[in-house]
């Protein structure tokens, strides 16, 4: 999944970048305010897209002595500064550039332009989205599209889902605000459409930083992920019960897990050890992305005779595999 996030991002960037200079060609020649909040969009997305490559690549270094448990969580990092740039320089500059218009209307000279480019923009930016979408889908088969997202840890394709739909609805905006400003022979309506591009962008703005703000603090893996793993470990036959199962991401497909389990009673050491390496190697098997597996023993007690192969009575004790 991490190759195709990547080919998403970079598909997405190259097509933004080839976008941006063609809106503003058009913008150029034609003075829409439309198609100049659609240049900074454009452009927006492109330095995001940047970003997340950033990102992606810094989080696949290697843990130390600072960072234990790796660098995964640098790219929700810059997920979130992706997310404040769209609304901040997108969301904002784009309403900006509508209310200036709208303040000092310009009309169209030539609407041409606007058309072709739009047009164009349109195939660049359906190819891109529906590139991310496929690998957006794989993650999320039996859900549906919003519960998809919101259940997501790849941010790298979530954002890049989100800015391209943004780009696709904007475009559609521009192409009705200039369309109906040059018929009308109302240039009111081109800025209008700018400043409708700006709240657009400023709404993916905060749903993705909302989005990264839970990724950022630390989520939990999915609850059918995590009832899978308790049944994994309650099917072994030295186990007793899964009391606690907790987990957190740290990247798209890093996950830290923490079991508390009660093993039966009258266990030896040597029968402890080959459980814990069962239920290890089922849990790796089933759910390769959990990459650090730490196990406490809440409590062994044992009312059979003690003897050196069995193991004692005693307070709760920690094991603990990485």
């Amino acid at each position: 999944m991490a190759a195709e996030s990547r080919k998403a991002v970079i598909a997405a960037l190259m097509g933004n970048l080839a976008i941006a200079i063609s809106k503003f060609v058009a913008a150029a020649f034609t003075g829409s305010s439309a198609m100049i909040s659609e240049g900074i969009h454009s452009v927006v997305d492109t330095g995001n897209q940047g970003l997340l490559l950033f990102g992606m690549r810094q989080s696949r270094r290697m843990p130390d002595a600072t960072h234990p448990f790796g660098y995964g969580k640098e790219l929700y990092f810059w997920t979130l500064i992706t997310a404040v740039l769209i609304f901040a320089v997108g969301g904002g500059m784009s309403f900006y550039e509508g209310i200036t218009h709208i303040l000092n209307p310009v009309p169209l000279t030539d609407a041409t332009w606007n058309y072709v480019v739009i047009a164009i923009a349109l195939l660049f930016e359906g190819y891109s989205w529906s590139v991310a979408y496929r690998a957006f889908r794989r993650t999320g088969r039996r859900r549906g599209f919003f519960e998809s997202l919101h259940a997501s840890k790849d941010p790298s394709l979530m954002t890049v889902l989100l800015e391209d739909s943004a780009a696709i609805i904007g475009l559609m905006i521009a192409l009705l605000g200039v369309a109906l400003g040059h018929w009308l022979h109302n240039p009111y309506l081109d800025g209008s459409a700018s400043m409708a591009i700006g709240v657009l962008l400023a709404t993916v703005a905060v749903v993705l930083a909302y989005e990264s703000k839970g990724l950022l603090v630390g989520e939990a893996v999915l609850p059918e992920k995590l009832a899978a793993i308790r049944s994994l470990i309650e099917a072994d036959p030295a186990v007793r019960e899964a009391v606690q199962a907790l987990s957190m991401h740290f990247g798209p497909h890093e996950i830290l897990l923490n079991l508390d389990i009660r093993f039966r009673d009258g266990l030896s050491i040597a029968e402890l050890s080959a459980a814990i390496d069962r239920i290890e190697e089922a849990i790796r098997r089933d759910h390769p992305d959990i990459q650090r597996i730490f196990i406490e023993m809440e409590s062994l007690t044992s009312k059979r005779r003690a003897t050196p192969d069995l193991v004692q009575p005693y307070s709760p004790k920690s094991l603990s595999s990485a």
